[in-house]
């Protein structure tokens, strides 16, 4: 039964992603640790983090690591099935039709609409993260410094267009440095 609630959660979850596996964060979070409590929202944050620095996109992984914690090998294949099965499907729907619709303006105008709910699941997500790890919320000497570290690595991408694995080591000596007691 597990394995059928694996699979149908990442099902839906691949039904609904648009916008790329950041702005799904909220919806996976949402069926993950508040719907079927599969994990705690520490193991949520983790998970997260592992699957972004992992090759591949972070729904995927997501749905693997999730999967592969919640019912082992099995697990971590029907939830990898589910997560990348809608998607496959409508980009091969997509692609037969595409280049006919491509240019219609009803077609640039749904894209173009759907630009700024994207933006504001990912902004949510960013939000969500900062709150549960304490990064923003009550003002103490570790938020000070998580908020330090988030500020200096965001000038270093934006300003100094630094690298973004570049930026994400340096990010984790600060957090070695700042947090090993």
């Amino acid at each position: 039964m597990i394995l059928i609630d694996l699979f149908l959660t990442f099902l839906k979850i691949g039904l609904v992603s648009f916008g790329g596996g950041y702005a799904m964060i909220p919806v996976i979070e949402a069926e993950v640790v508040n719907k079927h409590g599969w994990m705690t929202t520490q193991e949520f944050t983790d998970v997260i983090a592992v699957a972004s620095m992992s090759p591949g996109p972070i729904a995927t992984n997501s749905a693997i690591f999730i999967g592969f914690n919640t019912a082992g090998l099995p697990g971590a294949i029907f939830s990898t099935i589910g997560s990348v099965l809608p998607s496959l499907i409508i980009i091969l729907m997509i692609a037969m039709f595409f280049y006919k619709m491509h240019e219609h303006k009803l077609v640039k105008s749904a894209f173009y609409g759907l630009r700024p709910i994207i933006t504001g699941l990912i902004i949510y997500a960013a939000i969500s993260f900062a709150l549960s790890n304490n990064v923003i919320g009550t003002l103490s000497k570790q938020t000070i410094i998580l908020f330090t570290i988030f500020c200096v690595s965001l000038f270093a991408l934006i300003r100094l267009k630094m690298n973004p694995i570049l930026v994400i080591f340096i990010s984790g000596i600060a957090g070695i440095i700042f947090f090993s007691k």
